[in-house]
């Protein structure tokens, strides 16, 4: 079962569901609409490794906007904190941004229960792309979830602003030694 907007609202003010700041504009029929944080993320290696850190570089979105290149990853971040004990979220481009070609996520639009912080983004565009700090890039909807709940403590808790991949560490948890 998804939450309408109605929900949305009514959830985050008695505490079910967490978006800060919270702004009823921003809440649709059945999701709530997130905005571009100012700081995007890119990788600095020709070759990323899944085994090691990789280093970044942070680009700060002015207001005359960033311009995004074809072919290059950028981590950008929801400028919104969201999260919930209750409900899954679930994040996706909006239909106005992937009109210009734009990818906002990859292949990790669901949030775990228990995760709260601001939602990296994966952004990839088509073609050569201005975006602005503060746009509506996406969107959350909440879905109700059924049976026993283990609230997320994972490695992206708190997050603020775009994380790179923790992948590394999820290999050293499980005894993998890169070569």
């Amino acid at each position: 079962m998804i939450l309408t907007g109605p929900e949305i609202t009514a959830a985050t003010h008695d505490g079910r569901l967490r978006i800060a700041p919270f702004e009823p504009a921003q809440v649709n029929p059945n999701s709530y609409n997130i905005r571009l944080g100012p700081t995007l993320l890119t990788y600095t290696e020709p070759v990323l490794d899944a085994h090691r850190p990789n280093p970044t570089r942070a680009h700060d979105i002015t207001d005359g906007g960033f311009v995004l290149q074809p072919g290059q990853l950028y981590l950008g971040h929801t400028l919104e904190q969201v999260g919930s004990d209750t409900f899954v979220p679930l994040l996706f481009g909006r239909s106005s941004v992937g009109r210009l070609g734009l990818f906002v996520e990859i292949t990790a639009p669901i949030g775990d229960l228990g995760f709260f912080g601001q939602w990296t983004l994966m952004l990839t565009p088509v073609r050569r792309l201005r975006v602005y700090a503060g746009m509506k890039i996406g969107q959350i909807m909440f879905f109700v979830a059924a049976g026993p709940v283990d609230l997320y403590d994972g490695k992206y808790q708190d997050a603020v602003g775009p994380q790179p991949s923790r992948a590394w560490r999820d290999d050293r948890t499980l005894g993998v030694v890169a070569s």
